[in-house]
């Protein structure tokens, strides 16, 4: 099995992800809000997995030893770099969360639900805990506990696969067709931070972070069947997880438009 083998085996998922009917239900700037409000903790979760990577695959702690593969080693140094000290539109330094959440102020979304689950996470010291209590969509609560228990129980290369195929290898597919609907449907609104994000994934995750990715993928696996056999069920998992999440966008959006 390899990388192509995989890519292969979930098709089916990213299409359903892809030509998902989500994308075109967003029409106005409420529905916009909404998605971002929803959105959001997709962009956060994803920093924990990133985050999850670089401590198995680099030396995090002190004293210091080098481990055992500098390929990968670089690999996630590189992504981090990008992913938690990006350049924002206007030259300052940032996480892709930050720069995500000053987007979402920009146009008026509501930022209290995010902030307000952080601190009962930071609060309550359990994560699991903390999405238990929530009141937040089930899915987006499936997303959330599927994402914390690959970081809390997975190895190395099934938090890849769910970084790899779950997120980085869809996000410049998934983000151009949301970056087009905006920009048909919200002409005369200042879009500008947001745009910015969606760009700036687009760039890296296309040029950069996605085959970064892949070459980790394939790093960690080698010649292990197992491992590639892992890959392959723990990507199908994350992206049928991802699914949930845009079918809880999209049904909060109808709810909305239905109340209005």
């Amino acid at each position: 099995m390899n990388i192509e083998t995989i890519n292969n085996s979930i098709q089916p998922q990213k299409e359903l992800l892809l030509q998902h009917s989500l994308y075109k239900k967003v029409k106005t700037i409420e529905d916009l809000q909404c998605f971002l409000e929803n959105h959001v903790y997709a962009v956060w979760d994803f920093m924990s997995l990133l985050k999850a990577l670089q401590s198995k695959l680099t030396c995090t702690t002190t004293p210091w030893f080098a481990t055992e593969n500098p390929e990968t080693r670089y690999l996630i140094n590189e992504i981090v770099l990008a992913e938690e000290s990006d350049l924002t539109i206007d030259g300052r330094r940032q996480s892709h969360y930050e720069m995500y959440i000053e987007a979402m102020e920009a146009c008026s979304a509501n930022t209290a639900g995010i902030k307000q689950f952080l601190a009962e996470v930071d609060s309550l010291k359990n994560i699991f805990v903390a999405i238990k209590k929530s009141n937040l969509h089930p899915n987006i609560k499936a997303f959330l506990d599927f994402t914390f228990r690959v970081i809390d129980e997975g190895k190395s290369h099934e938090i890849a696969a769910a970084f790899t195929f779950g997120r980085e290898d869809l996000i410049p597919g998934m983000f151009t067709a949301i970056l087009k609907n905006f920009q048909e449907n919200f002409p005369k609104t200042d879009l500008s931070k947001l745009i910015y994000y969606f760009e700036r994934h687009i760039e890296l995750d296309a040029d950069d972070h996605g085959p970064m990715a892949m070459k980790m993928i394939t790093e960690l696996c080698g010649t292990d069947a197992q491992k590639w056999s892992d890959v392959e069920e723990i990507s199908k998992l994350a992206l049928e997880k991802r699914i949930g999440l845009w079918d809880a966008i999209e049904e909060t959006l109808m709810m909305n438009v239905e109340l209005a």
